[in-house]
């Protein structure tokens, strides 16, 4: 039976511009396809993505679900489209509040958002909802970009009885970082959740960082890939520093297969 890979990316082409993040976020979910399992593919559904052009549409059996985030109701939107050519389809986690007519990280003014991390929060909780609504057992979940790091830290522990998590491992990508701001003095409550209580989040400081935040990935996370050969140095040693398995940049070509053997490396195959 093929294995199933979730991939859960902050940035995926042609919804988003081309960079190295949303490239592999394309070319990545395709290439591991080609070669035998069967993916699923998830990214917020950022303001700045044409629903027209992309031919987006809403996906009303797995939408209508409220999210609570610090004491506030958030409906929770799925959309679907797939990308031209390969025909990989994207789920597109949708909210009023969170994304719709809002960038990705900054405003028009160029200063970021002060609720990133309650965006954070949304997009993997309205996730991992999501796959479980779908019934679907994913073998590894693997995330790309500060959007999906929080998604390891629910899966171990607020999410670790559920089927469709019970058995999964967790890959986190290293990527140079995009935040510059702290995530603010409430999103460390607002992480609370289920299993995900004080005791916890103890290890944490009151001030998340995005260095912080990086950690918290690693954590919780099986293995960790090294996506470009400028990630974060500071958090490339922290994961060496828990001795996980690290797979070192593959580079831009050709890396289907370094993924792939390395996600059977994790699997224990």
């Amino acid at each position: 039976m093929s294995k199933k890979i979730l991939f859960i990316n902050q940035e995926i082409t042609p919804y988003v511009p081309e960079s190295e993040m949303s490239l592999l976020g394309k070319q990545l979910p395709q290439l591991v396809q080609e070669r035998g399992y069967e993916i699923r593919t998830f990214m917020p559904k950022w303001g700045t993505i044409n629903e027209r052009r992309g031919q987006l549409h809403e996906v009303i059996r797995l939408s209508g679900m409220n999210l609570i985030i610090d004491d506030t109701d958030h409906p929770l939107v799925i959309k679907v489209a797939s990308i031209p050519v390969s025909r990989i389809q994207v789920y597109f986690i949708d909210n009023e509040d969170y994304f719709q007519k809002r960038r990705m990280v900054e405003d028009e003014k160029g200063e970021e958002y002060a609720d990133n991390g309650e965006r954070a929060i949304f997009f993997a909780r309205g996730v991992l909802e999501t796959v479980k609504k779908q019934r679907w057992t994913p073998d590894i979940i693997h995330c790309q970009g500060w959007m999906s790091a929080i998604v390891p830290l629910y899966v171990k522990t607020a999410y670790h009885d559920e089927p469709s998590f019970a058995n999964a491992k967790v890959v986190t990508s290293l990527f140079t970082n995009h935040l510059k701001q702290d995530l603010g003095t409430d999103f460390k409550r607002c992480l609370q959740f289920r299993d995900v209580n004080d005791a916890v989040l103890s290890a944490y400081p009151d001030e998340f960082t995005a260095i912080d935040l990086g950690k918290l990935a690693i954590d919780y996370s099986d293995g960790v890939i090294e996506a470009g050969d400028e990630v974060n140095a500071q958090l490339l040693e922290y994961a060496k520093s828990k001795q996980l398995p690290i797979l070192g940049y593959p580079g831009k070509e050709d890396y289907g297969d370094a993924y792939t053997e390395f996600y059977n490396k994790i699997i224990g195959e």
